[in-house]
C-alpha cells in the first residue's frame, strides 16, 4: 500500500471506471484493479460480453467489493438504465484490455455496448491500455484509430513487447500492471477527487 504525507491511502477519494474488453490479457487486469483498490481508490468495473469469456464477473466483484457492469439494460435504479451516473463520479475511466475492436468503435463513437457507451459518455479522462496481435497492433487502420483517439485527448499506456497468446514475440503485449497503475496515478493526482470538489462546492 502506497500512503501520502498525512498517512492516507494515496488515491483514497478518487473514482476510476474500469472497462474491460475481450482478450486473453484480462487476466492482468484483475491485478490493476485489485491495486487500485488497496490504494484506496473506489473502483466500478464494466465488462464487455467478449470479456466474461476469459474471466467471470464474480472475480472483479470480489476484487472491488462492488456489482460489474455487464449489461446496458439492467440497472439498480429505473432513473439510469444505462448507467450513466457511474462516469459522471469516475475521476478516470481505464479500458485494459483495449482491443482492436473497441478502439475502432471508440475512433468511430460507436457506442453499442456497455463499456463503449460508458466511454463515449465519459466526463473524465480515459486512459487506455492496447492489447492485441502484433499485426493488428502495426494495422495502418489500428494506428490511425489510435491517434486520432490521442488527438481526442485519450491518454495511452502500452502496448510492450514480448510473448504474446498467438505464440509469437512481438509488439501489442498489455502493459503490465505496475505501468497502469502508475499511469493511473499519474493522471489522479493532476487533480482533487470529483467527490472532495462536491463537498467543497456545499460549503
Amino acid at each position: 500500500m502506497m500512503t501520502n504525507e498525512r498517512g492516507q491511502l494515496d488515491l483514497a477519494g478518487y473514482e476510476v471506471l474500469v472497462g474491460v474488453s475481450g482478450g486473453i490479457a484480462v487476466f492482468k487486469v484483475c491485478q490493476v484493479v485489485s491495486s487500485l483498490v488497496q490504494r484506496g481508490a473506489g473502483v466500478t468495473v464494466a465488462m464487455t460480453s467478449a470479456a466474461q469469456r476469459f474471466v467471470a464477473p464474480l472475480t472483479f466483484q470480489a476484487l472491488s467489493g462492488r456489482t460489474v457492469l455487464t449489461n446496458l439494460w439492467t440497472s439498480d435504479g429505473p432513473s439510469d438504465v444505462q448507467h450513466i451516473s457511474v462516469t459522471e463520479r469516475a475521476d478516470l475511466i481505464v479500458v485494459a484490455p483495449a482491443t482492436a475492436n473497441l478502439i475502432g468503435k471508440l475512433a468511430s463513437g460507436i457506442a453499442d455496448e456497455i463499456v463503449s457507451t460508458l466511454i463515449i459518455s465519459a466526463a473524465s479522462p480515459v486512459l487506455l491500455a492496447p492489447a492485441m496481435n502484433e499485426r493488428m497492433w502495426n494495422n495502418p487502420v489500428v494506428q490511425r484509430n489510435v491517434e486520432s483517439l490521442r488527438s481526442l485527448n485519450y491518454d495511452v499506456v502500452g502496448p510492450g513487447e514480448g510473448w504474446l497468446a498467438c505464440r509469437t514475440v512481438g509488439v501489442g503485449r498489455l502493459a503490465e500492471p505496475v505501468e497502469i497503475v502508475e499511469a493511473v496515478t499519474s493522471i489522479l493526482n493532476k487533480n482533487a477527487p470529483k467527490r472532495a470538489s462536491e463537498r467543497d462546492d456545499c460549503r
